[in-house]
């Protein structure tokens, strides 16, 4: 009853609104609840309504207004396409990866760790003390607070065998997110136009950034133990590129980890050709029955450009990486960040900072490595019991997502639609190839939330593959 009260008050002010005068001040809540004969909430409610409407608009402290109705009318704005022209490139479309889930929704497609994964006692009381500090109100140096800077160059000289000159607190710039780092190393590194080779499949981020910067991507096969050292050489050769991106640890989306010997080799071939390797070490603490080995701690010549993520692992809301580079490579790309972003805020540094140098990271470290274990074999049990058309041709030893090869002439597009439609979020391989994919993939992040779905989601895909028409 109360709800056709409401509906019949809204009604009659909508009459009203018709002919009053754009401003026009509505009658009290007290006068509408004795001319309508009903209560205030049933008032308000019909005020609610008008206002979702766009109608009329509340003024706190003042009183419910008319507010100023325009014509609605198709925007026209052909005159862009002429000023604005064509494109450089054409950008892929923002990832399924980075689409949001509802809740009652099984989500297998992020690329992002779930709360429960997170530091979050850790996170709080770092941001707690940074903002007591002089962060909040300075400005940060453009390469990054260098006690931070010293952070991120001890721990890859950690690494470095004796032998190796390890990397200076100097060589270090701290980024807002290695996303940020793979845009100002494409186009500080490489000409618009000129060639960048790249794992395949690879990340769709780095795809992304190649396209947006212009330059020109030439994939090279790479398998669980890393790229053909012969097939990079000849491509090296033939696209006359001095950039290879690759992902030597837990590779995002295959969770491929190089072997020392192929590392060895990619290096060799690298420093062969006068080029960079562009090391994506994204994946660094989240190793499961591996530690990760950074190429970059094997070289002192300025071949490797490493780059390191703290976003995934401390907290998505902490954007904050780095890349360590060497002699004027260094130099360039701290010219395009500082015309990029001038500088990273000096409180998300501090908080950062904080997390990863408290003793009780490296406990959540450990902690991490085994939640994420007893996920990925959680899944990797599911998929067998409930989807044996799906397979896993190699079990990641460290990362978050699993690299499903599904049978050949499998519909992506309508899978991934069935799948939705039955409660479950995949994301289609094809977004992780630089070129034509090299057959029907999924990736299934095993570090979302609700691990316990996993059976049910096996079960969804399983039947979804069983479907007329998905093949």
């Amino acid at each position: 009853m109360n709800d056709d009260s409401s509906s019949r008050i809204a009604a009659t002010l909508r009459d009203w609104i018709a002919d009053a005068p754009p401003g026009a001040r509505l009658p009290s809540t007290r006068t509408l609840v004795a001319r309508h004969q009903a209560s205030p909430v049933t008032v308000q409610r019909a005020l609610r309504e008008l206002t979702a409407q766009g109608l009329v608009e509340s003024r706190p402290g003042v009183g419910t207004f008319v507010r100023a109705v325009r014509t609605a009318r198709p925007s026209d704005y052909g005159w862009q396409t002429a000023a604005l022209r064509a494109p450089q490139s054409r950008t892929p479309a923002v990832s399924t990866a980075m689409r949001s889930a509802p809740n009652d929704i099984i989500a297998l497609h992020s690329g992002y760790p779930e709360r429960e994964l997170l530091p979050e006692r850790l996170v709080r009381s770092a941001l707690t003390r940074a903002v007591r500090g002089d962060t909040t109100l300075s400005r940060p140096p453009v390469a990054g607070l260098p006690e931070l800077q010293s952070w991120f160059a001890h721990e890859l000289g950690a690494a470095s065998p004796v032998g190796v000159t390890p990397p200076s607190p100097s060589d270090v710039i701290v980024l807002p997110g290695s996303q940020s780092g793979l845009s100002s190393l494409f186009r500080a590194l490489v000409a618009v136009g000129q060639p960048v080779l790249m794992e395949s499949p690879t990340y769709w981020g780095a795809i992304t950034a190649a396209a947006q910067a212009g330059v020109r991507v030439v994939p090279v096969p790479s398998g669980p133990d890393g790229p053909d050292p012969d097939e990079l050489a000849r491509a090296f050769e033939e696209s006359g590129a001095r950039l290879f991106y690759g992902q030597p640890n837990y590779a995002n989306p295959t969770g491929a980890q190089w072997s020392v010997e192929r590392a060895e080799q990619v290096l060799e071939v690298v420093r062969d050709h006068g080029a960079f390797l562009v090391e994506d070490d994204w994946a660094h603490d989240f190793g499961i029955t591996s530690t990760p080995r950074p190429v970059a701690a094997q070289d002192d010549s300025g071949h490797v450009i490493y780059l390191r993520s703290l976003t995934k692992s401390v907290s998505p809301a902490l954007r904050i990486a780095a890349v360590i580079a060497r002699g004027p490579a260094r130099e360039r790309i701290l010219v395009d960040r500082g015309a990029d972003s001038m500088y990273v805020s000096g409180l998300l540094q501090a908080a950062a900072l904080d997390v990863v140098t408290q003793p009780a990271w490296q406990t959540h470290l450990r902690s991490v490595r085994e939640q994420l274990r007893a996920r990925r074999d959680l899944l990797l049990d599911s998929l067998h019991t409930h989807a044996p058309q799906a397979h896993v041709e190699q079990v990641p030893t460290g990362g978050l997502n699993l690299w499903v090869r599904l049978p050949d002439g499998t519909d992506l597009t309508d899978l991934v639609t069935r799948c939705e439609r039955g409660g479950l979020l995949i994301a289609p391989g094809t977004e992780w190839f630089p070129a034509e994919p090299a057959g029907p993939f999924l990736r299934l992040n095993y570090s979302g939330p609700n691990p316990s779905a996993f059976p049910d989601a096996a079960r969804i895909l399983g039947e979804a593959l069983e479907l007329p028409g998905s093949r």
